[in-house]
């Protein structure tokens, strides 16, 4: 069947260009990186920076206003917990009670489907049996997203034409255009789970009652309770027919007005009212508030986008931007006193499309510069531009095939399945150099052949040959010779490297969110370039290698149109054309017999090669953009071609090497034995962690304050962090938030900061987010439009000017960097954030991001990658617990100390108003006629909402704040008793101060709290906690530290992520190899050919390793080349062993055995023809056969290397992902040529010793 459909596409090359076109169309169309594909359709798959690797979880969010935590707790929390606890499916519940609401966050097994598993909830939350939560309590179930579904930030600021702020908006008016305008408007966008509010005041009318005046007129709260209430009313009566017209008649009585609450009636005795303006005072003011939005040290107005689960992030953040034009138009602005118009305007300031296409961006410029390398390396091993051509045109094919597959299989692109793609490039060439060297080498025999008939042939039989049908027929059936020859070959090679990728499949949890996403995007790109090699390079290679002779007046046309549109393109600024001229002129020559074909083959090639590096210098500035591109386009040539030529002498000397081998076994195999034994020494003493930080262009401060600080202090506090973050130059913006946001997502008491901060890139980008050039003069000086010349190096200058509205854009000119020479990495401005936040009552904070601190605590419920969960029944003893624990970690090898921190659980000031049974039963009343009043007078009750349009407002009655300022003004109030009196609450309650608990957390109903903590920089995560384990251990030992009786602990973070891939991977990685082991065998059919070819796997598997450690050692190419340290410039510093560095040692283990396998093939096919009768005979034919097959060994093995190098030298976002995955594939790859030895080695030692027995 496979030979067959190769045949039929050979001979039917229209259906293969219509498979071509097809291909290319729907790969556009599905391409995640914006393209401007014209007249197609878009529609790209979905795209994310990172997987959403967060727990699948659903949320039951509960207000209750008022209330304490422990309220909240022990009616609302606990009772549902355990209700919710039956749910199948569900692994664990973790739960918040905080004052006025709960948060129970219901964590299910991987396997359960998202929206299943909400019906579920919904059916057990309409199911709960009566009396479990109060009456007027409705427990909701939270929106369809999860924390990382927060992908758009804003703020409602008042600004002018030109952009700029210009204020004049009072707080209440921001947030009511905000909660009735913007944030229905936004929720309409399509992807949109909800729109949270945060930050001003919700407007309220507030009616402070006189306790005095109501005493004086015997008025209850009661009373005025219930005269608000029936003072909101409209009803509906029904219809009236007048003259056969039907009217529709409504009482209108809905509060409009502060008049209208006024003149509400409270009492009314003897035809005289007493209405509510004669007890107390009606005003509009602000409602209490539990969240703050911050920026730069002025108070704003904002909100935040979650988008929907399983949406695609970057077309929901395109719906927004969408739907926020549309709004614009129709937001109110207002003239200030100067006469400017302010006008409302919606102002981002967290927008993730921006990092989803940094990290795209940086993937589509790996994989453009890895085809660039693997097209050089091409041209320069197999030296033939048609087959260069044809190998080349595989992969931008197969790539877009990969996008093809991804849409259809719902894999979303992000960083990490995309690296799939990068990380198979050498791969998907070794598919094309195989069969095109294949096809070649059968042209060349075939040309040899035809050469020796044409010559013995007489005059007639050539004039019987039909020149042309012959031959067509015959490059047909050369190619389709060629492709069926290696076909299984080809096939059993990507087979080996997918099943190689068996491991990362089976991951469970957060590792295999994050990388099964990659083992797809490789299994589709291998599958993709299988596809393209069989059934489309040999239809086209039989059109671009057969031999047709063109008119020559054609051929002279084609050379001058090639030269014309070269000078035309090199006018319009496009170099490029110079190619075209140089492609012209060789034809020229050639078509006057000036030079040979082979001459102008070569100078096409070269001219080709020479194009290449250019453009590599141009695009990859491996040295970087302050360098001129000659210094990269000096370095990319030594690299490329240093590498190369180093293949070359390689392949020059490997003759006399494999023969001092042959002779000298035991003393060469003793070098890769001790390679493999250093590379398991190494494995053993590595560090561990889950994954390296993906850097997200932003950082999240996190710190808290006291438990007992109120709005307004926390208000102060969060000012002074953003003001002094905003200082520092690099910084773009920063805004604060305290508290929540009204979303189910965001369960944050007000002592929690969340300092979003925005950091410049480290080059100044155009509007399409690509590094800019700007005009300079010919001393360096940059030339502004005011007319001013500075140098880069004038910080304070800079700083006072708008340097972007001041360059002067110039592609000729010089890149603007934005950040001080000091600084010289985004970890560089951490500490200068960490530096300026060191405010007394604030806790220190770990580095954190905004997506990744959504994840981590998705996963484990508390805001830092690493820390200590405590679990016990007393609050009290888990925080005293938790505090000792602070204590020992700060002594721990490896712990940062200013970030550990222990969780105050019991903090917040308590006054509790303790109700004498007694005293209130002599006076005829109950507890709850107590309470009613308490909850009215001291707190506030809004009794009714006032409907005004589209926008709805509180009514809230309570006594005035002077009167209720302190416990002794609490005292004064009035309860009223049966006989008409009231009596002060002094004579029926006491009132004291208690420290309470600010937040109740639990887990599975046990009572938890945290202890938090950091690593310091060059240790790994996993090592860390063992030290840690190891200490605590020791002091209980010791008795230094008693573990309470009802308290344990348990270590808790993203490294039991690491522990559990590692359980999952020292099953399944050993599984995929023994499978690897057996195809290998079915190849061969021979247990010692396939430990010959499988010693490979353990070569490369050591050399990556070694190259692991040597990525640590500070002197291992540390020095300055061109200006540029080489450890700088490949970024050089100690990898720690993570799921992403395993992930690329997988990816080496199917690649590791390809040399093998080509050489091993051909030694038996040796073999089988040839019986050698001695020793020398052996080695001989061993040597013969290893020459003949170290051509394409090489190949493979040169592009899977050099691909590597854009990887390793990048610095874009998402690098920091991809070069963990890439090191080992480089290390293992170049000390894999060892293989190109041992192979032969043991081959002939197998030889000669079945020849020694076969003698006796």
């Amino acid at each position: 069947m496979l030979n067959k459909s190769i045949k039929f596409l050979i001979e039917n090359k229209l259906v293969s260009v219509l498979l071509f076109v097809l291909f290319v169309g729907w790969g556009t169309i599905n391409a995640p990186f914006n393209w401007n594909i014209g007249f197609l359709p878009s529609n790209p798959v979905a795209v994310d920076a990172i997987p959403d690797i967060g727990e699948n979880q659903q949320i039951v969010f509960t207000r209750w206003d008022g209330r304490s935590p422990q309220d909240i707790e022990d009616q609302i929390t606990y009772p549902l917990t355990t209700s919710l606890l039956g749910i199948p499916g569900v692994k664990t519940i973790r739960s918040s009670s905080m004052f006025g609401f709960s948060s129970i966050y219901i964590i299910f097994e991987e396997d359960i489907e998202f929206y299943w598993s909400r019906s579920r909830i919904l059916e057990k939350l309409n199911s709960l049996p009566s009396g479990l939560v109060p009456e007027d309590i409705k427990p909701a179930l939270g929106p369809d997203a999860t924390g990382l579904g927060q992908v758009f930030w804003y703020t409602l600021e008042g600004r002018d034409k030109e952009g700029n702020v210009t204020g004049g908006w009072d707080l209440q008016e921001l947030r009511s255009i905000q909660d009735y305008y913007v944030k229905f408007g936004l929720s309409s966008a399509s992807g949109v789970s909800e729109v949270g509010s945060i930050g001003g005041y919700i407007q309220e009318y507030q009616v402070d009652v006189n306790p005095e005046l109501m005493r004086q007129y015997n008025v209850g709260l009661s009373s005025v309770v219930k005269a608000v209430k029936e003072s909101n009313k409209d009803i509906g009566a029904q219809t009236l027919e007048i003259n056969q017209a039907e009217y529709l008649v409504r009482g209108l009585g809905y509060i409009k007005s502060i008049s209208d609450i006024e003149n509400a009636v409270v009492i009314s005795k003897d035809f005289t009212s007493i209405k509510i303006k004669d007890i107390g005072k009606v005003s509009l003011g602000p409602a209490a508030r539990r969240g703050i939005l911050d920026k730069e040290g002025a108070e704003v107005v904002g909100g935040v986008v979650v988008a929907s689960y399983g949406s695609n992030p970057m077309e929901v953040i395109t719906n927004v931007k969408a739907k926020m034009n549309e709004l614009s138009t129709g937001l109110p602005s207002k003239v200030l006193a100067d006469g400017s118009i302010s006008q409302i305007t919606i102002v981002p300031f967290y927008d993730r499309s921006e990092l989803i296409k940094e990290t795209l961006g940086t993937l589509n410029e790996a994989l453009i510069l890895e085809i660039l390398i693997t097209i050089l390396v091409i041209l320069i091993m197999v030296f033939n531009l048609r087959a260069s051509i044809l190998i080349s045109s595989l992969l931008p094919v197969a790539v877009l095939m990969v996008f093809i597959a991804m849409k259809l299989f719902n894999v979303d692109a992000n960083i990490v399945a995309l690296s799939g793609i990068a990380i198979a490039i050498g791969t998907m060439v070794d598919v094309g150099v195989i069969l095109s060297e294949n096809i070649i080498r059968h042209l060349d025999e075939n040309s040899e052949k035809k050469k020796l008939k044409t010559e013995s042939s007489t005059p007639i039989e050539q004039g019987m040959r039909d020149e042309e049908l012959q031959k067509e027929v015959t490059i047909n059936q050369i190619v389709y010779n060629a492709t069926v020859e290696v076909s299984g070959a080809i096939i059993t090679a990507v087979m080996t490297t997918i099943i190689s990728f068996i491991p990362v499949f089976t991951l469970i949890g957060a590792e295999g969110k994050l990388f099964r996403p990659l083992a797809f995007t490789k299994t589709f790109a291998l599958t993709a370039s299988l596809i393209v090699a069989l059934f489309l390079i040999p239809p086209f290679a039989t059109f671009l290698f057969r031999k047709k002779t063109l008119n020559k007046n054609f051929i002279f046309v084609i050379n001058i149109a090639l030269i014309l549109t070269g000078v035309t393109a090199i006018f319009y600024g496009y170099w490029l054309g110079l190619i075209l001229i140089a492609f012209g002129f060789t034809g020229l020559l050639k078509f006057q017999h000036k030079i040979t074909e082979k001459l102008a083959n070569v100078l096409n090639i070269v001219v080709s090669v020479l194009a290449i590096v250019f453009l590599l210098a141009k695009y990859w500035r491996p040295l970087g953009v302050d360098k001129s591109i000659f210094l990269n386009l000096i370095f990319v040539s030594l690299i490329c071609f240093g590498l190369l030529g180093v293949f070359t002498l390689f392949r020059s000397y490997y003759t006399r090497i494999l023969r001092w081998c042959l002779e000298n076994k035991l003393l060469f195999l003793s070098l890769p034995a001790a390679i493999i034994i250093a590379g398991i020494f190494i494995m053993k003493n590595t560090g561990k962690e889950f994954m390296p930080s993906l850097k997200e262009g932003s950082f999240l401060l996190m710190p808290t304050s006291m438990p007992h600080a109120g709005v307004t202090e926390n208000k102060r506090v969060l000012q002074q962090l953003d003001m002094a973050v905003a200082g520092i130059p690099e910084i773009k913006t920063v805004v604060g938030k305290a508290g929540r946001t009204t979303s189910a997502l965001d369960p944050a008491p007000l002592s929690m900061y969340e300092n979003i901060i925005q950091y410049k890139s480290e080059y100044m980008l155009n509007d399409n987010g690509v590094r800019q050039r700007y005009k300079v003069n010919e001393n360096g000086e940059y030339m502004l439009k005011n007319g001013m010349l500075l140098q880069a190096d004038q910080t304070e200058i800079w700083q006072s000017i708008n340097a972007k509205q001041q360059l002067i854009e110039d592609e000729d000119g010089a890149f603007y960097r934005n950040w001080r020479p000091e600084i010289k990495s985004a970890d560089d401005i951490w500490k200068e954030i960490i530096r300026v936040t060191k405010l007394p009552g604030v806790t220190s904070a770990p580095k954190l991001q905004p997506i990744e601190t959504r994840l981590v605590m998705l996963q484990t419920g508390m805001r830092s990658p690493m820390g200590i969960k405590v679990k016990g029944a007393d609050l009290k003893q888990i925080e005293a617990f938790g505090i000792q624990l602070e204590s020992i970690l700060k002594e721990v090898d490896g712990v940062k100390k200013e970030a550990v921190f222990a969780d105050r659980i019991v903090g917040k000031p308590y006054l509790l108003i303790d109700i004498n049974r007694e005293k209130i039963a002599r006076y005829g009343i109950s507890i709850q006629d107590v309470q009613e009043v308490l909850k009215v007078a001291v707190g506030g009750m809004v009794l009714t909402e006032t409907i005004e349009g589209r926008e709805r407002y509180g009514v809230r009655v309570r006594y005035p704040r002077e009167l209720r300022a302190n416990p002794e003004d609490l005292k004064q109030i009035y309860i009223p008793v049966s006989n008409g009196n009231q009596v002060p609450l002094s004579e029926l309650a006491t009132i004291r101060y208690e420290k309470g608990p600010q937040v109740i957390k639990s887990e599975d109903t046990f009572l938890i709290g945290y202890v938090l903590f950091d690593k310091l920089d060059g240790f790994a995560e996993v090592g860390v906690v063992e030290n840690a384990q190891a200490l605590i251990q020791q002091k209980i030992d010791s008795g230094a530290l008693i573990v309470p009786k009802g308290i344990n602990y348990k270590f808790t973070g993203t490294y039991e992520n690491q522990l559990r891939a590692e359980k999952t991977l020292s099953v399944v990685v050993p599984l995929a190899l023994i499978i690897i082991f057996l195809i290998l065998y079915f190849q061969f059919r021979s247990v010692s050919t396939s430990f010959m070819v499988f010693t490979g796997i353990a070569v490369a598997f050591s050399g990556g390793f070694i190259m692991i450690w040597l990525y640590g050692q500070d002197w291992f190419l540390n020095f300055n080349f061109l200006g540029e340290n080489v450890r700088e410039l490949f970024q050089m510093h100690p990898i720690n062993l993570s799921v992403a560095v395993w992930v690329g040692f997988i990816a080496l283990f199917g690649i590791a055995t390809d040399d093998g396998v080509v050489m091993a093939t051909y030694l038996t096919q040796t073999f089988d023809r040839n019986s050698p009768e001695n020793k020398k005979e052996i080695r001989a034919a061993i040597v013969e056969a290893g020459e003949k097959r170290i051509r394409p060994c090489l190949m493979t093995t040169a592009t899977t290397i050099l691909a590597l190098l854009p990887i390793l030298t990048s610095t874009g976002r998402g690098s920091d992902i991809m070069i963990p995955m890439a090191i080992p594939s480089f290390g293992g790859m170049l000390i894999a040529l060892i293989t190109l030895f041992v192979v032969p080695v043991l081959y002939s030692w197998k030889k000669e010793i079945q020849l020694k027995k076969a003698l006796k």
